[in-house]
């Protein structure tokens, strides 16, 4: 299949599951068949006759839009899937060059992962669901066809980790990105702690990271987190221009820059990401993780282990 990377198309077949299985609160009725190269999971559907990925083509350019806006287009498994299957139709239409990714309404790009019952969460249901998380972020990274990120409000967690893995990120002036695990007791879990560094700085990202603060889209443009900002009623045109003016180049061509260009950025190591993937999954084995995902639910401020073992 054209654009799918070598590191997610290889992976062997694994059943995680013998069981029905409901990461974080989506109600699973059917049993998990997803293999690690394709992201694909067999189960009904938990939106309905909403379609979580909606598409279209604006002058060559792939439109993707994550469409969930009453819950801050926050990822669900089955979000994830669509995502995945819309990224590679785009990928092999030949009338497509680029494609933008961007959030459904003013409020949100994408909020992260529907955390719904993440506290119950086993360390192998967390490490299943940052396989899923990274197998998309790395077909963004990997495809040949060039992604721009038009982030149109908040981008956080698994959202800011998403448009991390966008070749390019445009933002509206209200944008807010952010890696805020830590405040929950657990850690970027889809390629944050790797692609944040790379996009900017070392410093930059360990703050991001560790303070779990979001940051605006002027200092997100500062430090080189985006490259352009534009008002919220202009930002989809603006982006879909961006991403035509890459789409009228020679194809072969621009695919092959941004490959070599993802090289300067050791793009081709895994071990960092499957390092990322085994610590977000031991952090469900904390009582840290635990507090702070109570204390979200219940609105009130966590009291996290402090100077030892948080298990």
């Amino acid at each position: 299949m054209r654009g799918v990377p070598v590191s997610v198309r290889r992976r062997p077949f694994t059943d995680p599951f013998s069981k029905p299985w409901s990461p974080f609160g989506w109600t699973i009725g059917g049993y998990c068949t997803y293999r690690l190269y394709d992201v694909k999971c067999a189960w009904p559907s938990t939106t309905g006759a909403i379609v979580p990925v909606q598409q279209e083509v604006r002058d060559a350019v792939a439109v993707l839009t994550l469409s969930r806006p009453k819950a801050l287009n926050a990822m669900s498994v089955e979000m994830l899937n669509d995502l995945d299957t819309a990224l590679r139709e785009a990928d092999r239409n030949p009338n497509v060059g680029a494609i933008v990714l961007t959030g459904d309404g003013e409020k949100a790009f994408c909020a992260g992962a529907d955390i719904g019952h993440m506290l119950e969460a086993t360390a192998q249901e967390a490490r299943t669901f940052a396989e899923l998380g990274h197998a998309v972020a790395d077909l963004i990274e990997g495809l040949d066809t060039p992604v721009v990120a038009a982030v149109n409000g908040f981008a956080l967690g698994g959202g800011c980790e998403l448009a991390l893995a966008c070749d390019v990120r445009v933002a509206s002036d209200n944008a807010r990105f952010g890696q805020p695990e830590v405040s929950i007791g657990v850690l970027p879990g889809w390629g944050g702690t790797q692609r944040l560094a790379r996009a900017t700085s070392i410093g930059f990202a360990k703050e991001m990271i560790l303070t779990g603060r979001a940051v605006k889209a002027d200092e997100a443009l500062s430090f080189g987190l985006v490259t352009h900002v534009y008002p919220q009623n202009e930002l989809l045109d603006r982006a879909v221009e961006l991403a035509a003016s890459i789409a009228r180049g020679p194809a072969w061509a621009v695919g092959a820059a941004k490959h070599l260009c993802n090289l300067a950025l050791g793009g081709d190591s895994t071990v960092p990401f499957e390092r990322e993937k085994d610590t977000f999954a031991l952090a469900f084995t904390t009582a840290d993780q635990r507090e702070g995902m109570s204390a979200f639910f219940e609105k009130r401020a966590p009291e996290f282990k402090r100077g030892g073992d948080a298990s």
